[in-house]
């Protein structure tokens, strides 16, 4: 009986060595894992989400961020060059919009307290005129620098208005974008402008001439637009239609409504 254990046990035995022995052929050797690959790195200033055309930059829009050496442009704002990068931006204001991450650029930026600030962030072939607003005439004060109004004209009573029944006012540009209310180019921060007495707008050439000529015509309106049509680049197709209300206001005509 002893001798029948002995004989299963070293038959057990045997076969868990060979099946240990076939499992350890099958088994593939562990790969070598890749090295990764190791990347001089410098830290630039970045912008740390999209900043607008015309905004004052914060030390809350930009911050540090490790990057490759080796792509690192020149123009980049590096850390071991400023180390007080952040506290020399601040107050600045964006000429040029950036993007979340963007490395930022001295080039996309003006100083607000020199001369030029207003036409550094003006886009090529723009034109910025200004024109006298009130609580009644500004949307009661509602409007901010950055957003999108419509100018509407109230020409002044004359002979052919009252023979035609009386007057009517009129849009003579849509969508047009606030520059400035005052000497305030933007609204950040919980700051509220309200009061103004001027705004500045951003004008094609002809826009600036439809609007200085309507300033001698009647009173100037500003209807603020909604976020959701400001979008709409309807500003530039009326050009050639508000001109030409313009123009007949100011021949003496009746006044007419443009064929919408």
């Amino acid at each position: 009986m002893k001798a029948a254990r002995i004989v299963v046990l070293t038959v057990a035995v045997a076969a868990g060595g060979i099946a240990a022995l076939l499992a350890g052929r099958s088994e593939k050797p562990p790969e070598p894992k890749a090295e990764v690959p190791k990347f001089d790195t410098v830290d630039i200033l970045v912008a740390k989400s999209d900043v607008p055309r015309g905004q004052t930059l914060t030390p809350a829009d930009v911050f540090w961020q490790a990057w490759p050496a080796s792509t690192a442009s020149g123009n980049f704002i590096r850390k071991t060059d400023r180390p007080k990068a952040i506290e020399n931006v601040n107050g600045m204001i964006v000429r040029s919009p950036f993007v979340a991450g963007e490395p930022i650029r001295e080039a996309k930026l003006v100083n607000a307290k020199g001369s030029g600030f207003m036409a550094a962030i003006l886009p090529s072939g723009m034109r910025a005129i200004s024109t006298q607003i009130s609580a009644e005439t500004g949307a009661g004060g509602f409007i901010l620098p950055n957003e999108r109004v419509d100018v509407i004209l109230t020409p002044r009573s004359n002979r052919d208005a009252n023979a035609a029944g009386g007057m009517s006012s009129e849009t003579i540009l849509r969508n047009i974008r606030v520059l400035a209310i005052d000497q305030t180019i933007e609204e950040k921060n919980g700051q509220k402008v309200v009061g103004g007495k001027t705004a500045t707008l951003e004008l094609s050439p002809g826009q600036a001439e439809t609007l200085a000529l309507s300033q001698q015509l009647g009173a100037l309106s500003l209807a603020l637009r909604s976020l959701a049509d400001s979008a709409a680049d309807d500003s530039k197709s009326d050009e050639t239609d508000t001109r030409r209300n313009v123009n007949v206001v100011r021949f003496g005509v009746s006044h007419t409504t443009t064929p919408r």
